[in-house]
């Protein structure tokens, strides 16, 4: 039997006398098959064929695909495969995407935009927002595996997973109290997704908590949180409230820093021992201004820590094996910038994302996004186009990110019913702007 290439990113499928593009390629290839897979093809190939499929593609073609092929793709074991793939063998498939929320306006619209756009994308081509509505103000805790954990405090205490690519969300888990310090991982040992929160309940009682995503989701009472917040008799503070979570290490991650010294260091709770660790961070200079925060961040997978330094550049450090202080590395040296500095803003240089390009996406002191090349030194100003995320009272993000909180993640096809919990579609939904 003569064998047909499969076509990849960069090759054209002609049909029909007709040339389409790459994921159109896809689509249009996968779409002639609506009654039935073709005979020719194995049951183990047309899988392998459909794992290197980016999730994006793959949630639009769901609908459009003979059932067998349907079944198949909405899979709890495909779902979890496809993104064992793109974590091990190909990234390009889960898109990396970052989510944005307001911290100071309580709008009810969660902003994404394309990584890749912001980073590929000429100056005449803005990279567009798709915005989404919910039925209340929600932050974001955090990210995992295109999950992402949502809270709401303004009228209810409550929390739900959502994916952006898939739509799906989880019922909202009541939470009984208001979060402090919070994170959202995954315990890669018990394969399972956790949240962890100090809650306050209506008695006032401080209670640290890890919530248990799956059928018999539950609460479950761990040992304190080593910190308190605005605890005025410790010595150290936490930086932030929201832990990071790395993966592949089970961990969410704070950093604290001493009110009495320059030395700074990260907490980690691991959430498949449901334990507390602490290792130093890289030294600062006993120069640097007391006030002035670090700021912490995951780039490429790793630790990142970010501090001013003798106030006039961010030094920039990178984790190469996490929890080995030895292992802290200077990845740059990034010089202050008139558009970047802000004399009274109490935070550094923010690192958001980096990828295989060494340019550094990252918020600065003055709100400005900013792309930082890594290997000449040169910045840039990337063009998002904003205007659709219905959170009217703020600048465009070209202009300014003042009050908005980014998330990164990769796209994937995880639902909530894959872990065993109701999904719905209703919660969530495409924000569409009054004209």
């Amino acid at each position: 039997m003569k064998r047909v290439p499969i076509p990849d990113d960069d090759d054209t499928v002609a049909r029909k006398g007709r040339v389409v593009t790459t994921t159109e390629g896809w689509l249009e290839l996968l779409r002639c098959t609506t009654t039935k897979p073709p005979p020719i093809l194995l049951e183990e190939l047309i899988e392998e064929i459909l794992l290197r499929i980016p999730a994006s593609s793959l949630v639009r073609l769901r609908n459009s695909v003979c059932s067998s092929w349907r079944t198949l793709i909405s899979s709890s074991q495909f779902a979890k495969d496809h993104l064992r793939r793109s974590m091990a063998v190909d990234p390009a498939l889960t898109h990396p995407c970052i989510a944005y929320y307001s911290s100071c306006y309580l709008y009810p619209t969660i902003g994404t935009f394309s990584v890749r756009s912001v980073f590929e994308n000429p100056p005449h081509e803005p990279t567009k927002v798709v915005a989404y509505e919910g039925r209340c103000y929600r932050s974001i805790i955090g990210s995992c595996h295109g999950l992402l954990c949502l809270h709401n405090e303004e009228l209810e205490d409550r929390a739900l997973l959502w994916n952006p690519c898939t739509g799906f969300t989880s019922p909202p888990l009541e939470i009984g109290g208001i979060f402090h310090y919070c994170g959202f991982g995954y315990d890669h040992v018990n394969d399972k997704y956790k949240l962890f929160g100090i809650v306050n309940n209506k008695s006032d009682e401080s209670v640290t908590r890890i919530f248990t995503f799956g059928p018999k989701s539950k609460w479950r009472t761990i040992q304190d949180f080593p910190y308190r917040l605005r605890d005025s008799d410790s010595k150290d503070s936490v930086v932030g409230l929201v832990g990071l979570f790395v993966s592949g290490t089970g961990t969410l991650n704070w950093l604290v820093r001493s009110r009495l010294s320059s030395s700074v260091a990260v907490l980690s709770v691991d959430l498949v021992k449901e334990t507390y660790s602490q290792f130093s961070a890289p030294s600062r200079d006993s120069d640097d201004k007391e006030f002035v925060f670090p700021r912490l961040g995951i780039l490429r997978g790793c630790l990142a820590v970010c501090y001013e330094t003798k106030k006039t550049y961010w030094t920039l450090w990178l984790m190469k094996e996490y929890g080995v202080p030895q292992s802290w590395s200077k990845l740059a040296i990034i010089p202050h910038h008139p558009l970047l500095v802000n004399p009274v803003s109490c935070y550094v240089l923010w690192p958001i994302c980096m990828l295989e390009n060494d340019v550094l996406l990252a918020k600065s002191p003055s709100c400005k996004l900013v792309l930082c090349n890594l290997n000449d030194g040169s910045i840039d100003f990337p063009n998002i186009d904003s205007s659709s995320d219905g959170m009217t009272k703020y600048r465009p993000l070209s202009r300014d990110s003042y009050s908005r909180i980014f998330h990164f993640y990769h796209e994937s096809l995880l639902s909530p019913s894959h872990l065993g919990l109701p999904s719905c579609s209703s919660e969530i939904r495409l924000f569409k702007p009054s004209l």
